[in-house]
């Protein structure tokens, strides 16, 4: 259980580009549109630095090399807006800047209830995004360390954009060149001429006629029960490999990931056959899968560069739906066939065609829209930020991404663990609470709440 605390706002202020600067509009690409337009949190803990740097030099640093960085990476420090031109929203690149909040708190670090952020994280230690694409907030806290929160609109970056970006900020921040810089051009995602596609791609998306979270809840009896929370859990490496094994019973080797989706999706099927709630009995899973390498299959290492530092999002979200009755092994076959559907440099060459002629259409990818439950599930394993998001006075001591309570998805994210355990994951869970508790009481040797003692804080 953390300590209740409370967070004062010292100052906020507007932070932008370093001129010279020029306006422009940038369109969004074939894989931005599909995208709902919604929030997405990142946060990062630190310690009190140990060579004594004092917190208005630390926050100093953090605003010049954020003016630096968005030099960079100038989309963010713009707008979405509708462009007469174009007949469509793009995003305005017009150095409007970014809402940078200081605050204070008055806990300590490893006081912070990180398995509870509903409790700990949310409207106190990540900003809420009032314009713009990109919010910043730096929290000085009671023991001297600090928490820097991002808030991004996810049609502008997807995770891979985000954890550039911020990698690339603390680069700067320590006076280095960013190790990759990012690139906005449109033409490595632009259709081909005339557009052709398969009719597997047409299935992924479907066109809707209102954003999810303008939709309305028409279930009168939902209740508390169904209120989706936030956790955060760690799953040991044993525990990890063990699942690995049993998926893998059929004689074909899963992966980790697969295996953890082929896990959790099960535990889901089975909370909803224990509960026998007659409107909600099925399961769908959605997993994003990012295409800048695929997409740069046998194009040369010129394109290979492009599409690694391509800034914007490159996912396609992959969708289906089982019972829970199987084995794991045979849920992880599932999983895997799914994935297989994707894996591919066709599907998203199909996918940018297919997009292409209904860019005048409101295009979702049915895991946001589909009248049965379905659990997003990523993989951040990639994002080895504990190593990356050094601003020059240590390593990350905890971090995650963050759900906002207006969010209405249902998300799971698997994360690089601590430095101390790093064949450790730690999962970030979104889930209604009747799901949570029948994780935690029939699973709880596998998902452990994170806390200050396990992350040695």
């Amino acid at each position: 259980m953390g300590k209740s605390f409370s967070v004062k706002v010292i100052e906020k202020v507007v932070v932008g580009a370093e001129e010279p600067w020029n306006d422009r509009w940038l369109p969004f690409t074939n894989l931005d549109v599909v995208l709902p337009t919604f929030d997405a949190a990142s946060f990062f803990c630190y310690n009190k630095p140990s060579h004594g740097s004092s917190f208005p030099t630390m926050l100093n640093t953090l605003k010049a090399s954020l003016s630096q960085a968005l030099t960079l990476f100038y989309p963010l420090a713009g707008d979405i807006q509708w462009n007469a031109a174009a007949g469509e929203n793009q995003i305005h690149c017009n150095n409007q800047g970014v809402d940078f909040t200081h605050a204070v708190a008055d806990v300590q670090l490893k006081e912070l209830d990180f398995y509870n952020p509903d409790e700990s994280i949310e409207g106190k230690l990540v900003p809420k995004k009032l314009r713009g694409v990109l919010a910043v907030q730096v929290t000085e806290l009671k023991c001297g360390g600090m928490v820097i929160g991002c808030m991004f609109e996810h049609k502008t970056a997807d995770g891979y954009s985000a954890n550039m970006f911020i990698s690339a900020w603390a680069d700067m921040a320590r006076a280095k060149t960013p190790s990759m810089l990012p690139s906005f051009s449109r033409s490595v995602l632009k259709p081909r001429s005339p557009p052709t596609y398969s009719c597997s791609s047409v299935f992924e998306h479907i066109v809707a006629t209102l954003e999810p979270s303008l939709m309305p809840d028409n279930d009168e009896n939902q209740n508390d029960d169904d209120q989706l929370i936030n956790r955060v859990y760690y799953m040991e490496g044993e525990q990890i490999n063990k699942i690995q094994l049993l998926a893998s019973e059929n004689g074909s080797k899963r992966s980790k990931f697969e295996a953890f989706i082929s896990f959790l999706w099960k535990a889901i099927g089975m909370s909803m056959e224990e509960l026998g709630n007659e409107k909600e009995r099925y399961c769908n899973v959605a997993i994003p899968v990012d295409g800048r390498r695929r997409l740069s299959e046998g194009d040369g290492e010129e394109k290979q560069k492009l599409m690694a530092s391509h800034f914007g999002n490159v996912v396609t979200l992959p969708f289906g739906g089982k019972g829970s009755q199987m084995p794991l092994s045979n849920v992880a076959t599932e999983v895997h066939e799914l994935l297989h559907t994707v894996t591919g440099k066709d599907h998203f060459v199909d996918l940018i065609d297919w997009v292409e002629e209904r860019r005048s259409h409101l295009l979702i990818p049915r895991a946001f829209v589909n009248k049965d439950m379905t659990v997003i599930v990523s993989s951040g394993q990639r994002f080895q930020f504990m190593n990356e998001m050094d601003f020059g006075w240590g390593k990350v001591a905890f971090g995650s991404c963050h759900i906002p309570p207006t969010r209405k998805d249902c998300y799971v994210m698997t994360l690089p663990g601590p430095i101390t355990n790093n064949q450790d994951w730690v999962v970030y869970m979104h889930l209604p609470i009747k799901h949570i508790n029948y994780i935690e009481a029939h699973a709880s040797h596998v998902f452990k709440p994170v806390n200050a003692d396990y992350l040695n804080i």
